[in-house]
C-alpha cells in the first residue's frame, strides 16, 4: 500500500513538473518572438472568439492572424489553455478549432494572394 502512495504521489509530481515545463516554454516562444505584439487588438479579439467561442474571423484578422506565424499562433492558444479561467473548456476542441481557423485563414490568404 505504501508503494501505491510513492507512485502517486511520483505521478502528480511529474505531471505538475511538465505543467510548468510546458508553461515556461510557451511563454519563452512568446517572448522570444515577440508574439503579443504582432497582432491588433480587434483581430486578436476575432481570432480568440474563433477558438474559444462562437464566432467568425474577417478577412483582415485572418491576415493577422497568417501574418502572426503558426508558432506564435500555437504557444499562445496553448497558454490561454494554461489558464485556470479556462479549465472548463476541453483542450482536445479548441485545438482542433485552433487548427480548423488557422487552416481556414491559410488557405483564405493563400487564395487571393496574387499567383507568381
Amino acid at each position: 500500500m505504501a508503494s501505491l502512495n510513492v507512485y502517486s504521489a511520483l505521478l502528480v509530481l511529474f505531471l505538475t513538473c511538465g505543467a510548468a515545463m510546458a508553461t515556461k516554454e510557451n511563454d519563452h516562444i512568446i517572448k522570444e518572438n515577440n508574439c503579443e505584439t504582432k497582432m491588433g487588438l480587434p483581430c486578436v479579439l476575432e481570432a480568440f472568439t474563433s477558438i474559444f467561442e462562437t464566432g467568425s474571423i474577417s478577412n483582415k484578422s485572418c491576415g493577422e492572424l497568417v501574418g502572426l506565424g503558426k508558432v506564435c499562433h500555437s504557444a499562445l492558444v496553448k497558454r490561454t489553455l494554461e489558464n485556470p479561467q479556462f479549465k472548463y473548456l476541453s483542450p482536445a476542441t479548441i485545438i482542433a478549432k485552433s487548427i480548423q481557423t488557422w487552416n481556414n485563414c491559410l488557405a483564405l490568404i493563400d487564395s487571393s494572394s496574387p499567383s507568381a
